[in-house]
């Protein structure tokens, strides 16, 4: 358990996008910070049979808490993949623990698309009762607990960043372990798509849930009419980091849902990229939609969930990334219009 570490941490709401590059890092001794919890109570394993104790005695084992939408975790990837395949001689294993946030990050068929999606192919334990996660105490997405050979956690890192430390620390531990080559000069990668490094510099948007549970800075007139039907309207203008819808929508816990067509979304931000969480609200439907870059088609600024006019369709529950913008990036307004009913809406993410 690691009740005592996680105590002295200061604990801020989940699935937080981190502003840094820095994390909380390993110290030089690599001090004990607790011990490796059970991994027995994992629902399901993808690319793996069930680890248990047995299976990871006398191995370096890095355990990753995730979920299949979060830009934080989707952003480790590249790392997680070299790591996996570098150090898998060398006595480091790497094991996902996927503990999902949204409803439909509990269905199995989902989070083994986006396995096959997203070309993973180390271990990944299903957590969907959050019985590792409890067993950890965790807090966060992504967060990062390595463990030496006896078990003992000996570096932890909460939200994506720290990668330099964190593969110094897997060095570490398996030259612990008795390893001769761990080759020092860490990886190098070059995330793709989403997995993209967001850029730091000019980012001053943070994830915004659209549920009335969590979300922040809803501007359209008259406020929100929470689990009922309710036409809404833009407003003249938009301040930085607020949001607005007009339509017919439904604004549920953790999210907003479309019941005629020709609804939209408009939001005011400050970073390259834009990213929706979001799906159709029966399986198996398709919602037609397009995003708007103040008012105009985004051409060279679309993502890759969307064409140069701004075309794009939603046909299962993921993040889609909207928007991928060049230089400069200043104060920017999107719209989604949405041409179908039935898309259903949960987070905004940045990068």
């Amino acid at each position: 358990m690691l009740g005592a570490l996680i105590t002295i941490l200061s604990v801020t709401r989940l699935f937080f996008p981190v502003f840094s590059k820095a994390g909380s890092g390993a110290s030089d001794t690599l001090r004990m910070e607790g011990e490796l919890s059970s991994l027995s109570d994992a629902g399901a394993w993808f690319n793996s049979k069930p680890l248990t104790g047995a299976d990871l005695k006398g191995k370096v084992v890095l355990i990753e808490f995730c979920t299949y939408t979060c830009i934080n975790w989707l952003r480790t990837l590249p790392y997680m993949r070299a790591w996996a395949e570098k150090y898998k001689d060398k006595g480091l294993v790497l094991i996902a623990v996927h503990t999902p946030e949204f409803p439909f990050e509990k269905n199995i068929d989902n989070v083994q698309r986006a396995i096959r999606d997203l070309k993973i192919d180390f271990p990944i334990a299903i957590d969907n009762n959050y019985s590792i996660w409890n067993a950890f105490n965790n807090q966060y997405w992504p967060a990062i607990y390595l463990a030496d050979i006896q078990g003992r956690i000996r570096h932890h890192q909460f939200g994506e960043g720290g990668f330099e430390l964190t593969e110094k620390a897997i060095q570490e531990l398996l030259a612990e372990a008795g390893s001769k080559d761990t080759h020092e000069v860490p990886v190098s990668v070059n995330g793709d798509g989403i997995e993209a490094a967001a850029d730091w510099s000019n980012l001053e948007s943070r994830e915004n849930y659209l549920g009335f549970e969590r979300t922040e800075n809803f501007s359209s007139p008259g406020g929100q009419k929470r689990r009922k039907q309710a036409t809404y309207r833009q407003p003249a203008n938009l301040r930085l980091n607020h949001w607005a819808i007009s339509g017919n929508w439904t604004i549920d816990q953790q999210s907003i849902l479309l019941n005629t067509p020709n609804g939209t979304i408009v939001y005011r931000f400050h970073a390259r990229d834009l990213h929706l969480i979001m799906g159709p609200s029966s399986a198996g439907t398709l919602v037609r939609f397009r995003v708007l870059l103040d008012g105009k088609p985004p051409g060279a600024s679309h993502g890759k969930d969307i064409d140069e006019q701004g075309n794009g369709l939603v046909t299962e529950h993921r993040l889609y990334q909207l928007l991928r913008q060049s230089m400069p990036v200043i104060d920017r307004e999107v719209t989604i219009e949405f041409m179908d009913q039935g898309a259903v809406v949960f987070a905004f993410t940045f990068g």
